[in-house]
């Protein structure tokens, strides 16, 4: 076989150690030798002939040399830090995040986690860390929202002498441990449980005591808060396999769930029925809520593995899908793979700071970011669509779980940056959405649209993925859709378009409701320039404008106006009312700052900038006391009326920036940054609300945030890691603060791959190229007056 390197005077092949950073390859210098070579990972490869050795290199020879250094580069990926044991899942199950601590994937449609077996606001995801007692492990949960549903099909071990007995079992925390794909708990009963989950399938493994009384409780019955089932059904298969389906009422008016449950060990026997009455051997049973006892003998640490793999389509689909993602029983496999996937997707930005707990924090934060939306179709595509009917999706990836009141904020944003390949699926399932059920989603899940919140929020969401570049779905079926959506008659938008606001007498929320309808308006606007139609741009640009017919211009605040054009009164700022007067989980002080698509015409009805930041100052600097007869628990984690515990208060802190106030909005995200989160379970002040009070947090950390989602541009903030390499699709950013602490939180300059920075924001088109951002850090602040605002959105 011919030579391939006959040209060169010397092979010689080696390879020695030698430090890297943490992406990819570069050229290195021996510097004994002189000579050049690849550096990949912590490995040096370097290649010469030896012609007067006379060695010959065939051309199986030089692959098997490739293969060698394309080895030792691979070897990289492993020997760098695992970032998954920086994830802590209790971080938020305790004070009001509504966390759950159990097993996923990134974006997984099954979350195989423990519930307590309790109603109330804080166990909306089931679990809450004040409780002691486990009720069992069910198969679909929330992220951090503010109302209870899911905790389908719940399964639970147990030690009962009589099956009519409560299966419940206490637990300590000293016994419990979680990380991303996998929970643990040993139960007051002597049963260790291990859960682990693929994409649409989980599994349990119980470790038994001696018994001749052990169990598994199948029990469909199990519900939360506002969900209730309607029908369901177990039917017995044989004895190591069972099916079902649970059809539930509750914050989702119709959801369906089918599964079909794997015992490793055949059951000796079984009763079905419902808490009144179980029967023996009885095969199927149909009703309400039904469940299931099955027998087992047991020896003293004897693992019985379950897996149980579910559909929102039928029987066959779960079968399907459980045959698919998990056809044998090996739990470490599947753990692992879990793991496996969580550290490539916690890769994705690497931070560097000697600071565990900030590390913790950090990480966490993005993990949280990564629990919804989730997958929901199976394997074969198939899925049940807005219209109950089942659709097939082709040529993207249905998902479900958007909760675009919160997310549209900062998370859908940091998808873009982060996950650029999933981004047009989400809008490929929105507007399959629209397709089905006549209308893009305001908070839908499970096929079901739940009008929670309000707004159309699903629209700055597209026009942002627009506005960068994704062209992954039909821009005009997505506008058609967003102009039907904002011509609808329902949420006071009948009012809205007859008065250009929505009155207080003819509608709740009324004031809130008027400044978010304006917001997404602008964002329809934006979409209708791209697409080159001016009437539609005018006309949603004017209403746009909406906002300023609720200012009022004496006391400064957003105030609720009547059909008549008459102020409500009275008129307090600070009352809440939850969700019936004029403002959205919210008062005046929060909710009079929401203009993010006109923040110069905020400044305006204001009276100047100077005026503006006075009034900033006065929100942050009021007392925190809140007045009304219903004040809406999610309005928490108060710096003086500043709530961050809910997303209307999101933005804020960055509005200082626009009236040539940067410092002030600079140590005001590193208070909130450094009071608001930590990595212990009450580590959240509000609702984690699907990944967006982590989003905040994420993107404020790495020093900046999208005040308009929709613009394309981020407001500079104050970095908190004096380096962080983030990749943005296929290129990588790294932010270098220099000179960051706790003291040094101004930021004195910033350069992008060598250019100054003269703004207050970056535009993500910029960002996105990679290359370097630098911070240049101080514990002095820079005070210069009439800073430019933020880049008018192009």
């Amino acid at each position: 076989m011919k030579n391939i390197l006959e040209p060169i005077s010397k092979i010689q092949v080696r390879v020695i150690l030698n430090e890297v950073p943490p992406f990819g390859f570069r050229k290195e210098r021996d510097s004994k030798s002189g000579k050049s070579g690849l550096c990949a990972g912590r490995f040096f490869a370097e290649f010469t002939l030896n012609e007067a050795n006379m060695l010959s290199m065939t051309t199986v020879q030089f692959l098997r040399c490739v293969l060698v250094f394309l080895f030792v580069g691979t070897l990289n990926t492993y020997a760098q830090e695992s970032l998954t044991q920086f994830v802590n899942p209790f971080i938020g199950t305790d004070g009001h995040g509504h966390t759950y601590p159990g097993a996923t994937v990134p974006f997984g449609m099954v979350q195989v986690s423990p519930d307590n077996g309790r109603d109330g606001w804080d166990w909306s995801s089931g679990y809450h860390y004040s409780d002691s007692l486990i009720k069992g492990f069910s198969h679909t949960h929330f992220s951090g929202t503010g109302v209870g549903d899911l905790c389908d099909v719940l399964l639970m071990p147990a030690i009962l002498t009589n099956p009519n007995l409560p299966y419940s079992s206490h637990f300590s925390h000293q016994q419990e441990n979680a990380e991303p794909g996998y929970y643990q708990v040993t139960l007051s009963n002597g049963i260790n449980v291990e859960l682990t989950a693929t994409a649409r399938a989980g599994f349990h493994c119980y470790t038994f005591p001696q018994s001749n009384d052990s169990k598994i409780v199948i029990d469909l019955a199990h519900h939360i808060n506002w969900d209730s089932p309607v029908t369901t059904q177990i039917n017995i298969v044989n004895s190591t396999t069972v099916t079902g389906y649970r059809f539930s009422r509750g914050w989702a008016p119709n959801q369906k769930i089918f599964f079909v449950v794997k015992f490793s060990k055949p059951f000796k026997s079984f009763l079905q029925g419902n808490d009144s009455l179980l029967e023996r051997n009885k095969k199927s049973v149909t009703g309400k809520g039904v469940k299931s006892v099955f027998d087992f003998t047991t020896k003293e640490n004897e693992q019985i593995l379950v897996k149980i793999g579910i559909s929102a389509v039928d029987i066959e689909g779960a079968i399907k899908n459980l045959e698919t993602e998990i056809p044998h029983w090996n739990l470490k496999k599947i753990r692992s793979a879990a793991k496996q996937l969580w550290e490539k997707e916690l890769n994705k930005i690497r931070v560097t700071t000697n600071d565990r707990a900030a590390k913790e924090t950090f990480y966490t934060a993005l993990y949280h970011t990564m629990l919804a939306p989730v997958i929901y179709q199976d394997v074969d595509g198939r899925y049940r669509g807005g219209d109950d009917r089942i659709h097939v999706a082709k040529g993207f990836t249905n998902y479900t779980i958007f909760s675009l009141w919160d997310t549209f904020r900062a998370a859908h944003p940091l998808f873009t940056i982060l996950h650029p390949e999933r981004v047009n699926d989400f809008i490929n399932s929105m507007l399959a959405f629209n397709r089905e059920f006549g209308y893009l989603p305001i908070w839908n899940f499970h096929a079901n649209e739940t009008y929670c919140m309000i707004g159309y929020h699903s629209i700055p969401v597209i026009v942002d993925a627009y506005a960068k570049g994704f062209r992954g779905f039909d821009a005009e079926e997505a506008f058609t859709a967003m102009l039907k959506t904002a011509a609808k008659d329902t949420l006071g938008l009948n009012w809205y378009r007859r008065y250009n606001y929505v009155p207080t007498d003819l509608e709740v929320e009324s004031v809130s409701k008027t400044l978010e309808y304006a917001f997404d308006d602008w964002c329809i606007a934006q979409m209708a320039k791209m697409l080159n139609r001016d009437k539609e741009f005018k006309h949603f640009s004017e209403r746009a404008g909406y906002y300023q017919n609720l200012f009022d211009t004496s006391s400064l605040f957003f105030r609720g106006k009547t059909a008549s054009g008459m102020w409500r009164e009275p008129f307090d700022p600070y009352s809440i009312h939850h969700r019936m007067n004029d403002y959205t989980e919210g008062n005046a002080w929060q909710y009079s700052w929401f203009v993010p698509h006109d923040v110069e015409g905020l400044i305006r009805l204001n009276g100047g900038k100077k005026r503006f930041i006075e009034r900033l100052d006065s929100l942050f600097e009021q007392t925190a006391s809140l007045t009304g007869a219903h004040i809406s628990p999610d309005v928490s984690g108060l710096i003086g009326q500043y709530a961050h515990g809910n997303e209307p208060s999101h933005h804020i802190a960055y509005l200082y920036s626009y009236a040539g106030a940067s410092w002030k909005t600079q140590e005001r995200v590193r208070e909130i940054m450094t009071t608001m989160y930590n990595n212990t379970p009450a580590g959240l002040c509000g609702n984690e609300d699907c990944g967006q009070m982590s989003a905040w947090y994420i993107l404020s950390a790495l020093g900046m945030y999208p005040v308009n989602p929709a613009a394309g541009e981020y407001v500079i903030g104050s970095p908190l890691y004096e380096s962080t390499e983030v990749r943005f699709g296929e290129n990588i950013l790294k932010i270098t603060a220099r000179n960051t602490s706790p003291a040094n939180k101004y930021v004195h300059s910033v350069m992008l791959n060598g250019r100054a920075l003269s703004g207050v924001s970056i535009r993500h088109e910029d960002l996105a190229k990679g290359g370097e951002l630098i911070f240049k850090m101080s514990d002095v602040p820079e005070k210069k007056e009439g800073a430019p605002v933020p880049d008018a959105p192009r």
